[in-house]
């Protein structure tokens, strides 16, 4: 990931675990219970209605002082990271971004609801700046900006972390979104950007389809409520979704031992920190998001011709799509769990020093993160639950939506045969990925 502190390398575990039986039969064993679960729900009866509501709602007009003081705060940490110390582990501006906004604040709203909009500094800016708009946003932009955006972002946490994860770099990434975010606000109108080009409304609107509140966006109250909804049936919108799951599976990708063998085989000149290597990352970055979208789109025409729907392709797989992103969310979770809980700690030592200036302010100066605060076991066990249980999920919410579309029940189950198969292969294939940094294979005696 992104943080790196003296004690212990970047997304370390503690001892590796010994499986108790060999990994391959936690693989099938996790694809069979979603498959059973499928059998179960295939007969569920569904509602035939269609959800109705727009992709990413308008932003609700809200108190703007929370917003004010979010900005404050950041024009804090932007002075701070780049007059402060140029320790990471030192200076909280790193630990703020990469790990309290870019991976805490989406798992967060993934679990309650778009709460964002309520505190967003960006909407205060943009609305500032944005009243009204002066140029049209060119259709064919779509949701392009957005897409493009996170893209960077998400390099700047996998690929270009050399330099975009120390303290400078954070505040120099912050500041120039935030001068962006501000043009593009004064150019197109504050809803207008807010809607199809900000990256952090577009992206939390996506994670907040989960949440149990919805915060005045359409969907039913609860979780996975705002999920009976298809995404926008556009190129630039569904590349967004897809990229969303490259992104965590590909974190979890460069911290598997296969990748690492790999990189030891390549010639020096594309090893770690050199710039062939950067260039290997983006474009096995880009492939992956060209694959994924390959994939579940020739899932989702099987899924057409099995169940002869009239929905054209595109439609389809916007409306197949929304069953993606438990799966997301739980391997967001899962591979961060640990992450999360042993370099969240860095939070009780720069609280006392934010950027390093020799403060102590609550006495905790001195305290360093526990490497084993969490069991191996605990953290491996917690994994394989969870991945089945948003697999699960994501069968009951394609089983829904297929009953929707179809022109009869019968013909909307046999569609779903087509999804299962990616639901069961996509299961183990994220187990595998979450195995590989943290358990060793083999039975003990």
């Amino acid at each position: 990931m992104v943080l790196t502190v003296s004690l212990f390398p970047l997304h370390a575990f503690g001892a590796r675990y010994d499986l108790p039986a060999p990994l391959y039969l936690f693989l099938i064993g996790a694809g069979a219970v979603v498959f059973v679960s499928f059998l179960l729900v295939l007969r569920r009866p569904v509602t035939r209605v269609r959800p109705t509501g727009d992709d990413v709602p308008p932003v609700p007009p809200v108190p703007r002082w929370p917003g004010w003081l979010l900005f404050m705060i950041a024009l804090v940490m932007i002075f701070g990271g780049l007059f402060g110390t140029q320790s990471t582990p030192d200076n909280i501006v790193v630990t703020a971004f990469w790990l309290v906004f870019w991976i805490a604040l989406p798992i967060s709203i993934a679990v309650i609801g778009n709460y964002w909009p309520y505190l967003s500094p960006l909407n205060v800016v943009a609305r500032l700046v944005g009243s009204k708009a002066r140029l049209a946003w060119p259709g064919s932009w779509g949701y392009w900006p957005a897409t493009i955006l996170f893209f960077l972002f998400a390099c700047g946490e996998l690929v270009f972390n050399g330099v975009t994860t120390t303290p400078a770099g954070t505040a120099w990434v912050l500041l120039a979104y935030g001068i962006l975010n501000a043009a593009m606000a004064y150019l197109f109108g504050a809803e207008t950007w807010l809607r199809r080009g900000e990256v952090f409304s577009v992206l939390f609107a996506t994670w907040s389809r989960l949440g149990y509140f919805r915060f005045g966006t359409p969907g039913t109250r609860g979780f996975f409520g705002g999920l009976h909804r298809p995404f926008e049936a556009s190129v630039s919108r569904l590349t967004f979704v897809l990229m969303l799951l490259v992104s965590v599976s590909f974190d979890g990708l460069l911290a598997t031992p296969a990748w690492k063998n790999f990189v030891s085989q390549l010639p020096e000149s594309v090893h770690p920190g050199m710039p062939a290597y950067t260039l290997l990352l983006l474009v096995v970055f880009v492939a992956l998001v060209g694959v994924i979208w390959g994939l579940f789109a020739g899932f989702a025409a099987a899924v057409r011709a099995v169940g002869h729907l009239d929905e054209p392709l595109l439609n389809v797989v916007a409306g197949l799509l929304p069953s993606l992103v438990p799966i997301a969310f739980g391997y967001l979770l899962a591979h961060n769990f640990d992450y999360l809980a042993i370099n969240g700690q860095l939070l009780v030592h720069q609280a006392s020093d934010p950027f390093g200036n020799g403060l102590n302010i609550f006495g905790t100066v001195n305290d360093e993160p526990n490497r084993n605060l969490i069991p191996t076991a605990v953290v491996w066990y917690f994994e394989i639950v969870l991945i089945i249980g948003v697999h699960i999920a994501a069968v009951v919410l394609a089983h829904g939506y297929l009953g929707r579309v179809a022109r009869t029940e019968s013909q909307g189950r046999r569609a779903e045969w087509p999804w299962i198969a990616a639901m069961v292969g996509y299961t183990m294939t994220s187990l595998w990925l979450l195995a590989q940094p943290i358990v060793q294979e083999g039975i003990q005696g």
